[in-house]
């Protein structure tokens, strides 16, 4: 049997084939067009999604029995706000995940309704990129377009509605709306109030792992699949991205450094920090920041213009350079949210002089990266959660310099594995656990999940990087007041 998974991210979305052994068959990566209609604005098409995801699946198993394709599960970008009409129709293009427009909706949740009753009744506080403040604001501005909603979703799972017919979530993507009450895995009725929203406007709720549907006869057929190949509930990317991790169980951590940056820290019990600077979600603690390898994207391609990245990084791997730099860079490119919950912040380079060259910016960026991941660590051992070691994956994983400096920053062994894909690997390790061929997710971890590499944090090199971490710190309580 093959099983697929399918990562909807924000540029792309990957599909990833799967045996049952976990061995991966193939790998097919669909692009799609991203729009920014005004500053700090983010935007999609999900008819876009839907018509990449279709044909990358097609291509993606082209060479293989397509009667064998026994499921199909996602990870997906969070937190982007979906709306159908009554005839299932997209009324407006989708809010992503990185918007920054909600900055007066998010302070009334915050403010007015209050952090400590948003605590509460979901377990988190009010960020720009959360769902319901995307609510409030469509609400707001437009209100011919919220009149119309009979259907609210999140990205993967306007996906998996397509597939199946089915209006379905899981339970670690509906953390992030800001409308689900963690603790209690329901919707809460509270909160729904306060957006105005309706119940029967949100989709079911279902464990990742758990059968939602079947293909619908008409996708089956233009897919060459079964109708009998069942859809998992599939889960948000980070969650998704542990899973193919093998981060499953309390106490492990992964760090990914995609398009944004996340450090997820499993946990079997509930609970929220006093500052709310980390998310609460199920099964996992975490804090995410805005823009992670985005920023060495856009510092590689936007301001050098170039796409070598390899060969960029060869002087950063000179003796005695890691840890020297007296170049610094804050990665809000986006504004951030773990800690800052900041629309509003801005990027900048800090220390530059007469003989700063490029190698040493793109340092600064790859170590102020690794700091902004560290000011959610420093969160996470308030709590009494000091991990030693974590897993890395995402795009930015692929640079050793870059694990090397991620290791020394944290003070953490930091493993790789064999199978990098992990959003899209987790999905598929969801759907061959719905279909009955593993017991649990834990157990198809242990079953096929394996490391390939660790690096291990140096004593001189986390030394120098504590003076370094030390002087970042004071970076962005220094320029809050200038954005």
């Amino acid at each position: 049997m093959l099983y697929i998974g399918v990562d909807l991210g924000t540029s792309a979305v990957k599909l990833l084939l799967m045996d049952e052994s976990g061995k991966v068959l193939n790998i097919v990566s669909k692009e799609y067009p991203i729009s920014f209609p005004k500053p700090g604005w983010s935007e999609q098409n999900p008819c876009d999604w839907w018509e990449q995801t279709v044909a990358g699946l097609i291509e993606l198993t082209k060479d293989f029995d397509r009667s064998a394709v026994a499921g199909i599960s996602f990870g997906g970008q969070m937190h982007g706000l979906v709306v159908l009409d009554e005839n299932d129709n997209v009324i407006r293009p989708a809010i992503l995940w990185n918007d920054g427009r909600t900055q007066k909706e998010t302070d009334y949740l915050n403010n007015v309704i209050g952090k400590e009753k948003l605590s509460e009744l979901t377990g988190n506080i009010a960020f720009a990129g959360f769902t319901a403040p995307k609510i409030l604001w469509l609400k707001a501005n437009e209100p011919e377009n919220f009149a119309r909603i009979k259907k609210l979703m999140l990205p993967k799972d306007y996906i998996a509605y397509r597939m199946t017919g089915v209006f379905s979530t899981d339970y670690s993507d509906a953390s992030g709306m800001l409308l689900l009450d963690v603790k209690n895995k329901c919707w809460s009725k509270e909160m729904l109030d306060i957006c105005d929203v309706r119940e029967e406007w949100l989709p079911g709720l279902y464990e990742s792992s758990e059968k939602t549907g079947t293909l619908k006869a008409d996708v089956a057929c233009e897919l060459g699949f079964p109708k009998d190949c069942i859809v998992a509930a599939g889960a948000g990317d980070n969650a998704a991205a542990a899973i193919g991790t093998g981060t499953v169980g309390a106490g492990k951590c992964n760090l990914s450094l995609g398009t944004s940056g996340t450090l997820f820290i499993t946990s079997d019990e509930f609970r929220v920090d006093s500052h709310n600077a980390l998310h609460s979600f199920d099964h996992a603690d975490g804090g995410c920041m805005l823009s992670a390898a985005s920023c060495n994207n856009w510092w590689m391609k936007d301001i050098l213009h170039s796409d070598d990245f390899v060969n960029e990084q060869k002087p950063l791997e000179e003796d005695g350079r890691l840890g020297e730099n007296h170049v610094y860079f804050l990665p809000y490119l986006m504004g951030e949210r773990s800690p800052h919950n900041d629309p509003s912040a801005r990027a900048a380079f800090i220390g530059m002089s007469m003989d700063t060259d490029r190698a040493d910016m793109l340092q600064a960026v790859f170590e102020g990266v690794a700091y902004g991941l560290r000011d959610s660590l420093e969160v996470a051992k308030s709590l009494g959660v000091a991990p030693k070691s974590t897993t890395i994956c995402g795009g930015g994983a692929k640079s050793v310099l870059w694990r090397k400096i991620v290791a020394n920053v944290m003070n953490m062994q930091v493993d790789t594995v064999e199978v990098e894909e992990g959003p899209a690997y987790g999905g598929a390790i969801l759907a061959a656990v719905a279909n009955g061929c593993f017991e649990n997710v834990e157990a198809a971890a242990a079953a096929i999940v394996r490391k390939k590499d660790t690096t291990m944090p140096s004593p001189q090199l986390v030394e120098k990087y504590e003076k370094g971490y030390a002087k970042f710190k004071q970076f962005y309580p220094a320029l809050k007041g200038k954005y």
